[in-house]
């Protein structure tokens, strides 16, 4: 079944290349607020007068409603269309980091993350069925990539674009820009998006068949124990440099900003393995996130080792997300609106547990104790994966053995 969101309705789009950028701005600007108190954790504590576990908080919640809201919004969607979904969400979104901006309290700037969930959920899920209604059948690929390089991009980028604003101006300023931005990418829609109306959609039962799938079961799986493993310890990576590394706080901006670069470079490293070989581009990427923490427990006591720590942890996670959606793309290429929404619950879920969890290990053992728990869970999702790699050759294997030979094929 192709997605509910191109079923029996052509799109006309006089730029389509314009239209597909602006939805990969719109997944850049939500994921990249999602990720913004990351860089700005110790100033919103010190601010708000809540310790930095606390202020995790701003981190989880959000990414717990995006799993909550990404099937409910494919759901709810029916025949509205897309293009008024997404411009909603992102006045939403403008709204969100207004209200973060301004926040005089906790409960202040969790409500504003409460919207931030919401608008994650929706445009996250939405705007990865709608290559297909914007350009030629041999271009999907291409614009599929744009729209979830935003996503990549946001990833990576996001916590350093975060830290390097608190450092300018503090870290209400960056939340004023995020706002700026956001307003800016909705203005971009409205000029250059067509309507993008449907026919068809997304049954509940639908969600059931796919999670039904084996492969789309694991992708999941994997999701979960990498991205939660991931900011169980990335969340308090200011703090765990500051405290374990020693570096000071004008360096922190840059320091991300070059794990940042890195994590660039692991995407497009893990694109171009992932398009062929998905398992072998998924097995290294859990590799990279368990040598990650080995490398800080033993090196990352001194500034050199902490620089280098932290490089192989942006080249290893930012494969993730080209890695992980080239998985599920693969497992259900006939529903891929609903493999995008079951994807992206279970990668909200692992940040908002692992945000969690490293919130009580950050505030019970400080920065070091959350390296224990991450690199359990990577090593998790290295055991899995070369279970499945292990499992994958022995039915290719039996498959040959079993195959009807042709005695006149020479």
């Amino acid at each position: 079944m192709p997605p509910a969101s191109s079923t029996g309705v052509e799109t006309a789009a006089r730029h389509p290349w314009t239209a597909v950028a602006a939805i990969g701005l719109a997944t850049f600007s939500v994921v990249t607020t999602e990720m913004l108190p990351v860089g700005l954790l110790t100033p919103i504590a010190d601010a708000l007068d809540i310790s930095t576990g606390t202020a995790g908080l701003t981190i989880s919640l959000s990414a717990l409603l995006a799993a909550l809201f990404a099937p409910l919004v494919v759901l709810a969607a029916g025949g509205i269309d897309r293009r008024k979904i997404l411009c909603g969400l992102l006045a939403l979104l403008t709204s969100a980091n207004l209200a973060s901006a301004l926040a005089p309290s906790l409960a202040w700037m969790l409500a504003a993350r409460v919207l931030v969930g919401l608008c994650m959920g929706g445009i996250w899920a939405i705007a990865g069925g709608l290559a297909a209604r914007l350009v030629p059948a041999h271009a999907i690929g291409l614009a599929t990539s744009i729209i979830f390089g935003g996503v990549a991009a946001a990833s990576v980028l996001g916590v350093p674009f975060g830290a390097l604003m608190g450092d300018l101006a503090g870290w209400r300023w960056a939340f004023g820009s995020m706002a700026l931005l956001s307003a800016l990418v909705l203005a971009l829609h409205l000029a250059v998006l067509p309507a993008l109306p449907v026919t068809g959609s997304v049954r509940l039962h639908q969600f059931g068949e796919q999670f039904a799938n084996r492969q789309v079961r694991f992708g999941l799986l994997l999701t979960l124990l990498l991205v939660a493993g991931h900011f169980m310890a990335f969340t308090f990576v200011r703090p765990l440099l500051l405290s374990v590394s020693g570096f000071k706080a004008q360096w922190i901006g840059a320091l991300l900003f070059a794990y940042g670069i890195a994590g660039i470079a692991g995407n497009f490293l893990a694109g171009i393995v992932a398009a062929r070989r998905t398992m072998l581009a998924l097995t290294a990427i859990t590799l990279g996130l368990l040598l990650t923490p080995t490398l800080f427990l033993t090196i990352g006591d001194s500034r050199m080792g902490g620089g280098a720590a932290l490089l192989v942890w942006g080249l290893a996670y930012g494969g993730v997300s080209v890695g992980l959606m080239s998985w599920m793309m693969k497992a259900a290429p006939r529903a891929i609106e609903i493999a995008t929404a079951l994807y992206v619950g279970a990668f909200n879920i692992g940040i908002a547990s692992g945000a969690w969890a490293g919130g009580l290990a950050m505030d019970g053992f400080g920065p070091a104790g959350t390296l224990w728990p991450a690199g359990g869970l990577a090593a998790a999702a290295w055991l899995l994966t070369l279970g499945a790699g292990r499992s994958d050759q022995k039915t290719s294997a039996a498959a040959k053995q079993t195959a009807p030979k042709c005695s006149g094929c020479g």
